[in-house]
């Protein structure tokens, strides 16, 4: 970090940013972040408990699940670019405040769909209005935040998404096996307890948009459109409340004025925005992280982790041969007779139990890589994740044993590990005025493969189940190749600080 010396003249942003200091303020913004990307999880993966658990009062076929499985995901990829265009030209602050309030209204709607069609229109619908979320909080928080101290806020905020599949299925397990049901005449619906778990998945929407109020702008998006007033305001807020309860001047009285291509005061139109991504120098970062997101498919294995756990469950219960692989676990037929007291089409509770431990797994090596980060490079941690997961997704179904091959696939799954460090990487490689819509057309690249792998896995998961681990994890593995042509970040971060230094 640079000195902190009263400086009066063309003062750089990061410079400016790091002489606001890493306080109190500073970690409440990477709470806020990590508890509103909560919230776009609870929207965006609700699905996952929604679909087993309202099957028996909607009647949905498997392959009805299917779409609606698929839907969301759509959703996430069309509404990204909308949103990363409104984060980029109206703001991030207040963008994210609209994705979520609007998010918790439409999921509200859900709760009381008449239907399995009703249920997949207004999950499509939520998800596009929470597809902004993820990008917009990151950028908030990556642009408020010290040079020095990004990689980690943007780690330790990627440790907290990381179990919140988990802890969704802990507040589940919290009210789905209640078996109350109260007829509403007027709709014609019976009020249960799969409802009640939509309307609690939306309150965190709701809590992060009021929060959010209270937080500051992105001092360099006020930058980046020419308001250096308000950008020296915004860090003087931040400085204010980093040094809680102390009194101290800050010293920056300008700012460093951008180019004039991004300081333009009038609002750049979509086309004005997305054309600088697919022109060089940045086309080469765009392609890279477009193809990397394409080719991570470890995140259409984590959707159905909480039905694959269940299925597992099963067969430990029924005393079976534990002589197969994940796959002949899949495909083996269960007949259980479900004990008097368990609702129809609830979960196990061990499964999600599992699938806590999946995500604090996933948390702890996250941090061990929030502390290691900073020495070792985002894309060189990024080399060593795709090639070790991907060889174990590949390994999955030449292991036959059940534990060892379960164990292979949850190592397989903690290559979702890559999603927090490509948005780090987008966030470095990519200028503050193209930032939030590159993230999300980036994002809208890795949401294409995802759909595309929800319906190659439910096809190949009847006809040839081994085929999709060795086809997705030799998919995986070879991003570690295109992950080689990204620049060493260790090195671009010292070109920063050494520039903020002069």
């Amino acid at each position: 970090m640079s000195a902190e010396v009263s400086k009066t003249t063309d003062v750089p942003i990061e410079d400016a940013i790091d002489q606001t200091g890493f306080g109190l303020y500073s970690v409440l913004y990477i709470l806020m972040t990590g508890l509103a990307i909560i919230a776009f999880a609870c929207i965006s993966y609700s699905t996952t408990f929604i679909l087993p658990t309202s099957a028996c009062e909607l009647s949905t076929t498997v392959a009805q699940q299917g779409v609606i499985a698929a839907a969301p995901v759509v959703g996430l990829m069309l509404g990204a670019p909308f949103w990363g265009y409104l984060g980029d030209t109206r703001g991030r602050r207040g963008t994210l405040m609209l994705s979520l309030l609007s998010t918790a209204l439409i999921n509200l709607v859900t709760s009381i769909s008449v239907n399995w069609i009703m249920l997949l229109i207004f999950q499509f619908l939520a998800t596009i209005a929470s597809s902004g979320q993820f990008m917009l909080a990151m950028s908030l928080l990556s642009e408020s935040v010290p040079l020095a101290k990004r990689n980690i806020a943007v780690l330790v905020v990627t440790s907290m998404f990381l179990p919140a599949q988990g802890l969704m299925g802990m507040i589940a397990l919290g009210i789905i096996p209640y078996s109350f049901s109260y007829y509403l005449p007027a709709l014609g619906i019976y009020w249960n307890s799969w409802r009640t778990l939509q309307v609690v998945f939306s309150v965190p929407s709701i809590v992060m948009a009021i929060g959010f109020y209270f937080m500051t702008e992105s001092p360099k998006f006020f930058l980046a459109r020419g308001d250096e007033k308000k950008a020296l305001e915004t860090l003087r807020i931040i400085h204010r409340r980093n040094l809680w309860g102390k009194k101290e001047e800050y010293k920056v009285k300008t700012l460093l004025k951008n180019s004039k291509k991004e300081s333009e005061t009038q609002r750049p139109s979509v086309i004005d925005q997305i054309v600088p991504l697919f022109r060089a120098p940045i086309l080469k970062f765009t392609i890279i992280m477009i193809a990397l997101r394409l080719l991570e498919g470890v995140g259409s294995m984590q959707i159905w982790f909480p039905t694959i756990a269940n299925k597992f469950m099963q067969l430990l219960d029924t005393g079976a041969s534990m002589d197969i692989t994940v796959c002949e676990v899949l495909n083996t037929g269960i007949n259980t007779t479900p004990a008097p007291d368990v609702v129809p089409c609830s979960l196990n509770s061990t499964a999600m139990l599992i699938v806590l431990a999946s995500g604090a797994l996933q948390s702890a090596i996250n941090v061990v890589i929030t502390l290691v980060v900073n020495k070792t490079g985002r894309r060189n941690i990024v080399l060593v994740l795709t090639a070790f997961c991907g060889v174990c997704g590949i390994l999955v179904n030449l292991v036959p044993n059940t534990i060892a091959s379960a164990v292979l696939y949850v190592a397989f799954l903690q290559g979702y590990l890559v999603v927090g460090l490509y948005t780090a990487i987008s966030v470095a490689i990519f200028p503050t005025h193209l930032r939030a819509l590159a993230i999300a057309l980036t994002q809208s690249g890795g949401r294409v493969g995802t759909i595309a792998t929800i319906q190659i896995l439910n096809y190949l998961r009847d006809v040839n189940c081994e085929a999709g681990f060795y086809i997705f994890g030799t998919l995986f593995t070879c991003s570690a190749i295109v992950a080689a042509f990204l620049p060493d970040d260790r090195r671009l971060i010292k070109k920063k600080l050494a520039e903020n230094n002069k």
